[in-house]
């Protein structure tokens, strides 16, 4: 099967962008010797996976500024794990008889993350360090190509959609230490090509999948579990630890079951569930991320 003229369209689109805002993730930042996580804001507060809740209503300044800064480190360690398998994921699939027409941008897909990982990794290890990862992954091997090629591409775009929420956000943040702020707002202008294209590109694999009705239960509920378990390493018993929390996994339970929390994560998520839903790629919202 070859793809749709439009997504290779958009894809040869993308490219020439790619090429023309290229640059060298060795150079572009200035990063300073040292950071103090008590006196800056690295993340925005009302963004916080604590926000909205007692334990935060109960923290001075200079704690949920801690807290802030640990959250950064989680949220950059999310994007390091994420881009891990990305980057394998779309190597995996270069030149393709499937992808071919999109080779040329899976190409510069590739080189964007790995620039990626240069800043939110270099963010880590200057300053604190890489957060584990607590998230799942399918056996691509276990499940038919076309599969696998789906559900690849379609974590990557509900990933990247609830990042680059974030991104949009925190760059535009004057509170934020700049160098904070670089770091979201380089990876809001590149995830923007990426969305475009991953939601073009994850209509046409839907659009033409020839599954029986229980491989799209089965591939629906995959997803739906994967929107649930992105949104549950937001709240990060580590960064909790390391903030100085007293009961930190009693603090992530309590927070993921917040209103205020509730109501975030359906804020952030809305427009990528409308999405899936207009395609019918998921017939309802994912009770349990919310």
């Amino acid at each position: 099967m070859s793809l749709a003229d439009s997504v290779a369209a958009v894809a040869k689109r993308l490219s020439e962008v790619s090429q023309h805002s290229y640059q060298n993730p060795y150079t572009a930042l200035d990063w300073p010797e040292t950071v103090d996580p008590d006196v800056d804001w690295f993340s925005s507060p009302e963004l916080l996976s604590l926000a909205g809740t007692p334990e935060w209503d109960a923290m001075p300044e200079a704690a949920r500024k801690r807290l802030a800064f640990y959250e950064a480190v989680n949220f950059y360690s999310l994007n390091i794990h994420g881009e891990k398998s990305l980057m394998a994921g779309l190597a995996e699939r270069l030149y393709r008889k499937e992808m071919i027409q999109v080779a040329d941008y899976l190409h510069h897909f590739l080189d964007e993350e790995n620039k990626h990982s240069i800043f939110f990794g270099g963010f880590c290890t200057r300053y604190a360090r890489v957060y584990r990862s607590r998230q799942f992954s399918v056996n691509e091997e276990e499940v038919p190509r076309d599969v696998g090629d789906f559900l690849f591409f379609a974590k990557t775009m509900i990933f990247e959609e609830i990042v680059d929420h974030y991104n949009w956000l925190q760059a535009r943040d004057e509170r934020l230490h700049p160098v904070a702020r670089y770091i979201n707002r380089n990876h809001h202008v590149e995830e923007a090509r990426h969305l475009i294209f991953g939601r073009q590109l994850v209509t046409e694999l839907w659009r033409t999948q020839q599954w029986d009705a229980q491989t799209v239960d089965d591939v629906r509920g995959y997803l739906a579990a994967f929107i649930t378990s992105s949104w549950r390493e937001y709240y990060n018993p580590d960064v909790y630890a390391d903030a100085g929390l007293t009961d930190p996994w009693e603090a992530a339970e309590t927070a993921w079951q917040s209103p205020a929390q509730r109501k975030h994560r359906r804020t952030v998520t809305a427009k990528c569930l409308g999405f899936l839903a207009s395609e019918k790629i998921l017939p309802e919202e994912p009770v349990d991320a919310f």
